[in-house]
């Protein structure tokens, strides 16, 4: 039977990952050979974007004929989801491995599940996001949100990525459906990977890191002092309007990241 679960506490080898399913199912801590990896607090470490990513204009979209608002938790936008905001409940955990999920609810117009799901080795950790329905099919996003630490105790980290596109971010903090070559950061910008999300993550002399995913989308976010954010995403900000994905009875909405390190 499910229940609605304390956090959980993945090991394998000297790697460690707690999760908090009551606070948005977001992974609180991420310690390697005893480093933690994560910024912490309640409104960091490494939260799911569902059922939508990043922005969505003025916190409204359509389906159909239909047109939804969302609270403007972001405004005038609204932002990240509301998975975040939920608790979500245990379907199984093992000593490397756990799975979690909750139903869709107000604000969401649409009835939906959606079940995350952690893998835990000493090298990787893999993380998939689901969104199933068996009613109505609904324009949906899935994506991850961590907040790596810029510093682990030397050098600041070092981010490598090759992409193919930048999307050109209007004043309103959306993107314009321009593509641009890649510009220098400091970023809070969405790129495009057509093979593959691939972004490496090196902090001197201490860990590598590199987060892949199939999906063609990632934001980059670095301009905060303490941490740097890499978001892989099934569409990019704004995407209920721009790029929706619909979940159907059929077909439902999947999206799978690997964070996979090695000590230097």
């Amino acid at each position: 039977m499910s229940r609605v679960a304390k956090n959980a506490r993945l090991t394998a080898g000297d790697v460690e990952l707690t999760v908090d399913p009551v606070h948005g199912c977001r992974i609180s801590s991420l310690r390697i050979g005893g480093t933690e990896l994560l910024r912490q607090g309640e409104r960091y470490g490494c939260f799911p974007m569902v059922p939508w990513c990043g922005r969505t204009e003025n916190g409204q979209f359509r389906n159909g004929g239909a047109v939804h608002r969302m609270p403007l938790n972001s405004p005038p936008h609204a932002i990240h989801g509301t998975g975040r905001d939920t608790s979500w409940k245990q379907a199984r955990q093992g000593d490397s491995e756990a799975a979690f999920f909750y139903d869709l609810a107000d604000p969401w117009p649409y009835e939906g599940r959606v079940t995350q799901t952690f893998e835990l080795t000493e090298e990787s950790l893999t993380l998939s996001l689901g969104i199933e329905t068996y009613g109505d099919s609904f324009p949906a996003q899935a994506g991850w949100h961590p907040w790596f630490l810029r510093n682990l105790g030397g050098q600041d980290v070092r981010m490598a990525f090759d992409a193919e596109w930048q999307e050109e971010r209007g004043d309103n903090h959306l993107p314009t459906g321009r593509r641009i070559d890649p510009l220098p950061g400091p970023w809070d910008d969405c790129f495009g990977m057509p093979a593959g999300v691939d972004v490496k993550l090196t902090w001197p002399e201490q860990l590598e890191l590199t987060v892949r995913s199939r999906d063609e989308w990632v934001v980059i976010y670095d301009e905060q002092a303490e941490a740097v954010c890499v978001e892989p995403q099934s569409g990019p900000p704004n995407g209920l309007n721009t790029a929706p994905r619909l979940v159907t009875p059929i077909e439902p909405l999947e999206i799978t990241t690997t964070w996979s390190w090695a000590r230097l």
